[in-house]
């Protein structure tokens, strides 16, 4: 992301394809996982990534409605609201659920039952700690805040692995750690104390 790109007309043709998708999946008896990712990647600001991820969010509803997506058979699996990963310094855990939730209840429908979290390339115990806070600040949201990470999941997993198969039983915990924690933050119960008790 740049602060001129994503375009508009670029913002309206992915949005436009996203929901053709769904819409399809849905004459097909499938659920759509509608996934309008705005990536970490760069050095923009946090509050470029909030205009861009409201204006994307907003664009794929819009589309949604025009298909005639039924908004209760779909999942949302948008991003988070981060500043860009080369962008000193982080956000906090506060600052990321709270401009996250801001642009939530300013786009997303209360009638789509689920949003499932991309980590977005945040480290394991940050996407975490995120997700906690938001469940945490917005217990009465009406969507579940979940996850559905894969590098925040993985990675742990890949570094107890280390492609060895002795490390089998070590890899196998690191991905139980790593669920049992985001299980935690899904209903807002983890704490980073929790964390280095595991």
């Amino acid at each position: 992301m740049t602060d001129r790109n994503p375009t508009p007309l670029g913002i309206e043709a992915n949005a436009e394809v996203l929901a053709r998708y769904a819409a399809i999946c849905q004459s097909e008896g499938i659920v759509p996982i509608v996934e309008p990712e705005v990536l970490m990647d760069g050095d923009h600001t946090m509050e470029r990534c909030n205009e861009v991820t409201e204006a994307v969010l907003h664009a794929v509803f819009h589309a949604l409605h025009r298909h005639k997506v039924i908004l209760e058979c779909m999942i949302l699996k948008p991003n988070m609201v981060l500043p860009g990963k080369d962008r000193p310094p982080k956000a906090t855990t506060e600052q990321v659920a709270a401009a996250t939730l801001r642009v939530l209840k300013r786009t997303v429908p209360a009638a789509v039952p689920g949003i499932y979290f991309l980590s977005g390339g945040q480290r394991p115990e940050e996407a975490t700690a995120n997700l906690n806070a938001m469940n945490v600040q917005f217990p009465n949201a009406p969507w579940q805040l979940s996850f559905s990470y894969g590098r925040a999941l993985q990675d742990p997993v890949i570094q107890a692995w280390a492609g060895r198969a002795e490390n089998r039983l070590a890899a196998q915990q690191a991905f139980c750690l790593r669920a049992k924690m985001n299980g935690l933050a899904r209903s807002g119960r983890w704490s980073s104390e929790l964390e280095k008790r595991a």
